[in-house]
């Protein structure tokens, strides 16, 4: 298939990612449709950067359409048959259904709702793309982190494993912490964020952004291949959230903007944390979502799953630059040879396809060693996502029936731990 890209009102930095590699079958030319202002300048700045970079520089051709009429004209007469879109999180769900409609493909970012009384809509989008023989796929670049890649091979390992335990409220089956910087480098340049992703309203709370991956990486290893039913397969038990507190300088310093949002004093409280505690098959899971002012080693992700013969666990230095490691802690009566052995096995059977994968014994567990070769890093897993995409558009047989289903079973859960927190206490 002979891809064109429409870019449509890009407004995170995550829409310019998906064009920081050129991929075979995509079009050069490059149409983005969004109204005049900063966050068309900023997404243009990033193309710019990418085709004047001096290694591998790309060579997009981008043709601009800014009018306030931006999706309008767009839809009137599409200049390409793939839409990618990202931020504008409270209408994106309205756009990908007027795209669909019109016959495109659509390539969004995550997340494509963030109130749980739009998740009829999303159903009706689903229902609709099928219809309409359209593919609509959401970017979920922590399948391609290598050590969530190989937790899930892990996990999946009965020899290795073992069962996934049930779980309860003190020791769940799965846990997984998420951090993120509000302030931060993108492609070598820092990060403005526009006013508008400090409105909870328009932009979402952590759960209902950041937390879509790890609700996805939850589906990804517990349940690989199977349909999951929102309905009967998942019952969200409890949720919280919490605000993280931004004093004039820091909100200055992240955004360009001179003063605070409007009804904010001597301190802006950005509910952006999350804690969401629910059952998935059986299987308890708690996900912490938080977002910090800035953090020494920037983004981390900690993830652990508990099984019956061992717990398999990611683990990310809070204090230091360095990237996510991958342990295998045996359970407490486990036979360490026996289980030394299995562990060898699945090592040397994923270093065929992962060259020079080993392990290291440190006495409480077992550490395995990646080669920096496959530590690819969170912007080349855009490119890999797309890379992804491409091949369902070639072959849409290729998606697994699990896909839509799973996704619908994620956004459930997301607005459905939001909607079941308490409510933001207002000063």
């Amino acid at each position: 298939m002979d891809v064109r890209l429409i870019t449509l009102d890009p407004a995170h930095f995550h829409a310019a990612l998906i064009h920081k590699e050129m991929l075979e079958g995509i079009s050069l030319a490059v149409h983005v449709f969004a109204p005049l202002g900063p966050d068309l300048i900023a997404h243009l700045n990033r193309l710019i950067g990418f085709n004047s970079r001096a290694i591998n520089p790309t060579r997009w051709e981008v043709e601009v359409h800014a009018a306030a009429d931006f999706r309008e004209r767009m839809l009137k007469d599409p200049p390409g048959n793939v839409v990618v879109l990202a931020g504008r999180n409270h209408t994106k769900i309205d756009s990908m259904l007027a795209c669909v409609e019109a016959g495109l493909h659509v390539l969004a970012d995550k997340p494509w709702i963030i109130r749980h009384s739009d998740l009829p809509k999303l159903e009706l989008l689903l229902k609709r793309a099928q219809e309409k023989g359209a593919i609509v796929f959401d970017i979920m670049t922590e399948r391609h982190e290598i050590t969530s890649i190989l937790q899930r091979e892990l996990v999946r390992d009965r020899d290795v494993f073992g069962e996934l335990i049930p779980g309860d409220a003190n020791t769940p089956a799965v846990e997984m912490v998420s951090v993120h910087a509000l302030k931060k480098l993108v492609a070598g340049v820092p990060l403005k964020r526009p006013a508008a992703f400090f409105d909870i309203n328009q932009n979402g709370e952590g759960l209902t952004d950041v937390g879509t991956h790890l609700v996805d990486l939850t589906f990804w290893m517990i349940a690989p291949d199977r349909l999951i039913d929102y309905r009967s397969d998942l019952r969200v038990i409890s949720a919280d959230r919490w605000p993280t507190l931004l004093t004039r300088d820091d909100y200055q310093q992240v955004t360009g903007e001179p003063s605070f949002p409007a009804g904010a004093n001597e301190r802006f409280a950005y509910y952006c944390n999350n804690r969401v505690h629910y059952d998935l098959l059986g299987h308890q899971v708690l996900l912490d979502i938080r977002w910090d002012q800035e953090l020494p080693a920037g983004d981390t992700h900690c993830a652990e799953f508990r099984g019956t013969r061992s717990r398999v666990r990611i683990s990310q230095d809070a204090n230091r630059p360095a990237p996510p490691e991958l342990e295998v802690l045996p359970n407490p009566g486990t036979n360490r040879k026996a289980f030394r052995l299995a562990l060898q096995k699945r090592i040397e059977q994923l270093s065929c396809k992962y060259s020079g994968l080993q392990f290291e014994d440190s006495g409480d567990a077992f550490r395995i060693v990646i080669p920096s070769e496959h530590r690819v890093g969170h912007e080349a897993h855009f490119a890999q996502v797309t890379a992804e995409f491409l091949g369902y558009l070639e072959n849409p047989a290729e998606m697994p029936k699990w896909e839509m289903p799973n996704l619908l079973a994620k956004y459930f859960v997301t607005t459905e731990g939001v909607r079941m927190a308490p409510e933001i206490e207002r000063g």
